[in-house]
């Protein structure tokens, strides 16, 4: 994954600046997750990963269906095909949103529980959270049963393990 970020991060950043200069940068993050859920089909990743389908193809193919995209996209599509780096869309779109919410002084934080939360814990939770990055949160809560209790958070590179399995797994580890 570190080479695809590499890759992809100087594609990230242009787009990132020329979203920014343009005042679209959700126009471009909806475009971007509009090309990353096309390349994510199978159907359409084994056409543009076959070696006989012409970049002319698999770019008409894809403006095709992407028809919803702006000139600008198209460009971009047109780039990432001449430059064969179409399989870094995901990243791209990826890191893209990391520059988006550290430009707009939040952080997007994924957050697996054991049960679900009621309204006001998931408040509370969240409120701690921003407390504790010192931001604010963009909260993507999944219950996840085999945590067995409690919570495990990323936020970034940060990653806190609050949850029954962790705890047991760190004790393993201790008597080993």
């Amino acid at each position: 994954m570190s080479e695809l970020a590499t890759l992809a991060r100087p594609y990230a950043a242009a787009v990132f600046k020329r979203a920014k200069e343009t005042g679209k940068t959700e126009h471009w993050s909806k475009n971007l997750a509009l090309l990353s859920a096309v390349l994510a089909d199978d159907a359409v990743l084994a056409i543009v990963n076959n070696p006989k389908v012409t970049g002319a193809r698999v770019s008409a193919l894809l403006l095709d269906i992407c028809e919803g995209l702006d000139q600008e996209g198209n460009n971009f599509l047109k780039l990432l095909i001449q430059n064969n780096r179409l399989t870094l869309l995901p990243a791209i779109a990826q890191i893209f949103e990391t520059l988006k919410a550290e430009d707009e002084g939040y952080i997007e934080v994924e957050v697996l529980t054991a049960y679900a939360f009621s309204k006001e814990a998931k408040q509370d939770f969240s409120a701690k959270l921003e407390k504790n990055l010192n931001k604010k949160v963009h909260m993507n809560v999944t219950v996840d049963k085999s945590l067995i209790g409690g919570v495990l958070v990323r936020a970034g590179d940060r990653v806190m393990d609050g949850s029954i399995r962790g705890q047991l797994q760190q004790m393993q580890k201790a008597l080993l």
